[in-house]
């Protein structure tokens, strides 16, 4: 079997860090690998709308940045099909047949849709939508035929809930989609990746979040902040690493080279931390590694990301080809689907011929 990636992120703001690490290196790095035949990165500006329907301007003024953010990355239209969600109406019909195959219990059971129900208190008052959500994602990636779905650990839900509608559509129809499996980040750090306040996951909605695109002084700004041991007052204080946003961060991206480069003294993550437990080694200290490490990662990201957005009208022409080619996929397996639910009624030779000789009797 082909192995074919479908991921991608809703356009309610540019990408931040934790995107990055979650998912968006990855991509990169497997787009590269020459593993997969396809790769296909989708703008999820539908599933955007479904709680921002009273504001779609948000959502149509973000698919650039969105855009943008993966091309600086490295996400190349050559290798990958970028495309935006709402320009495959196939997804729509699709999502339409799934909504069949699961009930109102299972959805309110999915860990991830009642995270962000909570997150956003929608309470009773909950979009439609937005409550289906997990059905459309199905659509999204079955459509596609994807094997694989590299996602953050908050996602995990979501694509079993896909694996058990493939599952079922398959039960009552014959195998005709492919049922995925989830891929998570390799890097522990990386699976939920905390805001700079400690608390939750990295969040636009929170804004607790550093942008991808953000300049080197701002990324200083709110590494200063960042939340890290609040008993840690004094220099010759012991210090905890859990729960130190600073450390999870430097776990999630610090290389061992790196210590050479800024922080000599030590060689290697291991060594500063045993440094922080036993006490001795102040915040600032490691708040300023942090930040050289970031702009290390994120200073070739911010200038590729300038030189693209000197030539927007390319961008959008990428997102216009890459959504082209993304229809005709989802277009053959809509038709599969069809057949295999027989309301395929126009192309089905052998049901018109029954009704030609039913007719004649």
């Amino acid at each position: 079997m082909d192995k074919i990636i479908l991921t991608g992120d809703r356009p309610t703001g540019k990408l931040h860090i934790g995107h990055y690490v979650g998912s968006l290196r990855r991509r990169v790095e497997l787009q590269n690998s020459g593993e997969y035949k396809n790769i296909f990165i989708m703008i999820a500006d539908a599933q955007a709308l479904t709680d921002n329907a009273d504001n779609p301007e948000k959502v149509r003024q973000n698919i650039i940045e969105v855009a943008l953010d993966y091309l600086a990355c490295g996400l190349d239209p050559v290798k990958s099909t970028l495309l935006i969600q709402s320009q495959i109406p196939e997804l729509c019909e699709l999502s339409f047949y799934y909504m069949n195959l699961v009930t109102v219990s299972r959805l309110q059971r999915n860990p991830t849709v009642k995270t962000e129900i909570k997150m956003r208190n929608f309470e009773a008052n909950i979009p439609v939508g937005f409550f289906t959500y997990p059905i459309s994602q199905a659509a999204d990636i079955s459509a596609f035929k994807a094997t694989t779905v590299p996602v953050g650990e908050d996602q995990a839900p979501m694509i079993e809930q896909t694996a058990e509608i493939v599952r079922r559509f398959n039960y009552l129809y014959g195998e005709t989609l492919v049922e995925p499996k989830i891929l998570l980040p390799s890097n522990q750090a990386c699976l939920r990746l905390p805001g700079i306040d400690g608390k939750a996951k990295m969040s636009k909605s929170l804004g607790n979040c550093i942008y991808l695109s953000e300049e080197a002084d701002e990324v200083a700004k709110k590494v200063r902040t960042m939340y890290t041991d609040p008993n840690h007052i004094k220099l010759e204080d012991p210090g905890k690493i859990e729960g130190n946003v600073v450390f999870t961060y430097l776990d999630a991206f610090c290389k061992p080279e790196q210590f050479a480069n800024y922080l000599p003294e030590y060689a290697n993550l291991d060594e500063l931390k045993a440094h922080y437990r036993r006490g001795g080694l102040g915040d600032v200290k490691v708040k300023k590694f942090l930040t050289a490490v970031l702009e290390e990662e994120l200073a070739p990201i911010r200038a590729r990301r300038k030189e693209y957005q000197k030539d927007i009208p390319y961008v959008y022409e990428v997102l216009k080809k890459g959504s082209e080619a993304a229809r005709e996929v989802a277009i053959k397996t809509l038709s599969e689907v069809r057949s295999a639910m027989k309301i395929n009624y126009f192309d089905d030779i052998e049901l018109i011929n029954s009704q030609v000789e039913r007719s004649s009797k």
